[in-house]
């Protein structure tokens, strides 16, 4: 297969910012890790993003999806300018753009929905690079889960890892990707992450995380009303399986003082990570944590303690826990043009492996 140069783009459940992330790949075991960088998305900005979740009538979709892209073309010329190479030598912009409905249906093909606002044309207009979009519709239309999408991407960064081993994603929700000593993949969205715990903090702080786990060590957390969550339907789902951001409610910590919920909040992500580990073929000897919840010294010293295995963040085996998922999109971009897979049943549910994304030229 063709090496080929990507430049992959992510916004996550989390609404930080962008993800930016350069690579070359053949799309299967050749990954060559470029620059990448993070623009933070401005509180005016992240306000209107998150007004446009769920797809509410009357909200200023098309608005907010220009603006999103126009910031997403300047991350581009931000990291070609930090790499110092002109558009002409990337192949590829993968860009997932940003979740605001995810309505899977579980095996029935045709009838889920997911819808990642993000203009293809546009941004390739912009910045004269070919870019693949709208990696998620075909899966879900196919039947499949339509996430998650890095598990192959994962499983190329792990090739010289003993195995089995899993490789946890915490942003605005948790996903896993298990991956077996043969090379056998199982992923799925194991339940809230930050994002409950984000906007709660932020409701009642004005902050936008709880820094340093400082208000959910100095509370208490419900284990009742954890328990209650864990009773809910998802999590007796066999996965593959996936969440919506919305489908969990920072509201269940309501009537808690800030610190209790915080520490409620905290511990239900770690609750839903243990519980995930119960449908694993067989008990990872390591797990490897992205996303900014690897950052919550809390978290990562509960799951340590929870599960009994090392717990260690990408940066620990060489890898930027910050651009991975970007990374993913840029291999995906790549794969996408080499006619290979994205998804799989044992990723996804989709019936058998399936093809993903558009492509829009310059």
């Amino acid at each position: 297969m063709p090496v080929l140069t990507a430049i992959g783009l992510m916004s996550g459940t989390s609404l930080d910012g962008i993800d930016a992330a350069l690579l070359r790949s053949d799309g299967e075991r050749q990954v060559e890790i470029g620059p990448a960088l993070t623009i933070p998305y401005d509180p005016e900005f992240r306000q209107r993003l998150r007004g446009i979740l769920g797809a509410p009538a009357g909200a200023d979709i098309a608005g907010v999806e220009r603006e999103f892209t126009l910031r997403h073309a300047a991350a581009v010329h931000s990291l070609l300018e930090q790499a110092a190479i002109p558009p002409s030598e990337v192949d590829l912009i993968g860009f997932h753009g940003h979740t605001i409905l995810h309505q899977p249906t579980q095996g029935l093909a045709g009838k889920g929905r997911t819808w990642q606002i993000g203009d293809g044309g546009l941004l390739a207009r912009e910045t004269g690079i070919a870019v693949v979009n709208d990696f998620r519709s075909a899966d879900v239309a196919a039947g499949g889960e339509g996430a998650p999408f890095a598990p192959i991407f994962h499983a190329a960064l792990t090739e010289d890892l003993p195995r089995p081993l899993a490789v946890l994603n915490l942003g605005g929700v948790g996903n896993v990707t298990w991956i077996g000593a043969d090379g056998v993949l199982l992923a799925f969205d194991t339940g809230p992450a930050n994002a409950l715990l984000d906007d709660w903090v932020l409701r009642h702080t004005g902050q936008p995380y709880d820094e340093g786990s400082r208000l959910a060590r100095a509370g208490v957390a419900d284990r009742v009303r954890i328990d209650t969550v864990l009773e809910g339907p998802y999590f007796a789902r066999k996965p593959p399986k996936s969440l919506d951001r919305d489908d969990f409610s920072a509201s269940l910590a309501e009537s808690l003082s800030l610190e209790d919920g915080a520490a409620t909040l905290t511990a239900l992500t770690v609750a839903c990570i243990v519980k995930a580990a119960d449908w694993f073929p067989a008990p990872a000897a390591i797990w490897i944590v992205s996303g900014g919840g690897r950052h919550n010294q809390l978290m990562m010293e509960s799951l340590a303690a929870e599960l009994g295995v090392p717990i260690r963040s990408m940066e620990d085996i060489g890898w930027d826990g910050d651009d991975v998922e970007a990374q993913a999109f840029a291999y995906l971009a790549i794969r996408h043009k080499l006619g290979l897979p994205l998804s799989f049943p044992g990723t996804t549910g989709v019936p058998a492996p399936t093809l993903g994304g558009v492509l829009h030229r310059p």
